[in-house]
């Protein structure tokens, strides 16, 4: 029995990684639905159970070894199932924070679209890798409280906008606070103080220099789609657009970088972002065409209004006329700056666009 149980052992952290992140994978879709956000919610209120209960086990343990508690006479070699009952609690805690991160990396993604947010979501993703093989240093409490700390703070950051409605940077910091201010609460209600909790402050540090850099994606937004185009007309409750077909032999994409236009034609940008029910905000389409001297140079920044709820994120449009050629890019981004994708193009104005290469989209 034993031999078996060491067997299984081995296999334990990729079954519980596979296992983990096809769940997620499975259950989170495209948008951020409150049951996601009460589920990752209910896993963070597992784990502190759980931290609580191993600190007292180790503060009851440590009383007998001291002689301030009465010692009971134990059987020399452990069975099976107290050697089980020992380990149980660590490997829960492994799945629960592999769940945590295993979704958090799902969502960070969704929302990530420029090269700083997406190195953040791949970073979740490492760490997520990593849990699955460091099971062995949960015993060790400032380890598992800085892990605490990142899923509570990261969780926060969906859960506070998404009750209030708002994505303002105010409750990105509030949400980031709670997170740390729960995990050293949580910490020195656990009997015997374990461990130290200086590393999740100092996580909560980086996270508040990295959201201004434009280092984190704006959750709970999430892109939907975002496209560049001539002929824009409304029908219905459908945006329709004229987009220009990639070349046969980019065969990777359907749609081509490059937009031919006529003198003094308009040039529309139609996205769509989903955002949960009842949030409410402004969203700007930032326009920027790139000069060899410069760099990008932003030409324009017009707003409109986001009203959360609908699956197929809410849509918005802006436009340009006398579109100089070029290298173009149209950033969308909130209020504070923050970019939620990024859409680059190239405008050609000297040749007309063949008619066998156009196709209208819908939105």
């Amino acid at each position: 029995m034993k031999t078996r149980f060491a067997h299984l052992r081995a296999y334990l952290p990729v079954l519980a990684f596979f296992g983990g992140f096809s769940w997620d994978a499975l259950t989170i879709g495209r948008a951020v639905t409150p049951l996601d956000l009460w589920l990752l919610s209910g896993y963070l209120a597992c784990a502190a159970v759980i931290l609580w209960w191993l600190g007292h086990r180790r503060h009851i343990l440590a009383a007998t070894a001291s002689g301030d508690v009465p010692q009971i006479a134990e059987s020399q070699s452990p069975s099976f199932l107290s050697s089980w009952w020992d380990r149980a609690p660590y490997l829960l805690l492994q799945f629960l924070f592999g769940g945590l991160f295993s979704a958090l990396f799902i969502l960070y993604f969704q929302s990530s679209s420029h090269l700083a947010a997406m190195l953040w979501s791949l970073g979740l993703g490492g760490l997520l890798v990593a849990n699955e093989f460091i099971d062995g240093k949960y015993s060790r409490f400032t380890l598992t409280w800085a892990l605490f700390g990142l899923c509570a703070m990261l969780l926060f950051n969906f859960l506070l906008p998404f009750l209030a409605g708002s994505i303002s940077m105010a409750w990105f910091y509030l949400s980031t606070l709670a997170g740390a201010g729960l995990t050293h609460w949580l910490r020195k209600k656990t009997p015997g103080c374990p461990g130290r909790a200086a590393p999740v402050w100092v996580i909560a540090a980086m996270l508040a220099v990295a959201y201004p850099l434009d280092m984190i994606p704006p959750v709970p937004l999430v892109k939907r789609d975002i496209q560049v185009g001539r002929n824009f007309a409304r029908v219905a409750d459908e945006y329709r657009l004229t987009l220009e077909k990639a070349p046969r032999w980019v065969f990777w994409r359907d749609l081509s970088h490059e937009v031919h236009l006529a003198p003094g034609e308009r040039l529309y940008c139609v996205s769509s972002v989903f955002a949960p029910g009842g949030l409410s905000t402004r969203l700007y389409h930032r326009w920027e065409h790139y000069d060899p001297f410069r760099g990008w140079v932003t030409v324009s920044r017009m707003g409109f209004g986001l009203f959360g709820g609908r699956d197929g994120g809410f849509r918005g449009y802006t436009y340009k006329q006398e579109v100089a050629p070029g290298q173009w890019r149209v950033n969308v981004e909130t209020e504070s700056g923050h970019t939620v994708v990024v859409h680059a193009f190239s405008v050609v104005t000297d040749a007309p666009v063949e008619p066998d290469r156009e196709t209208v989209l819908g939105l």
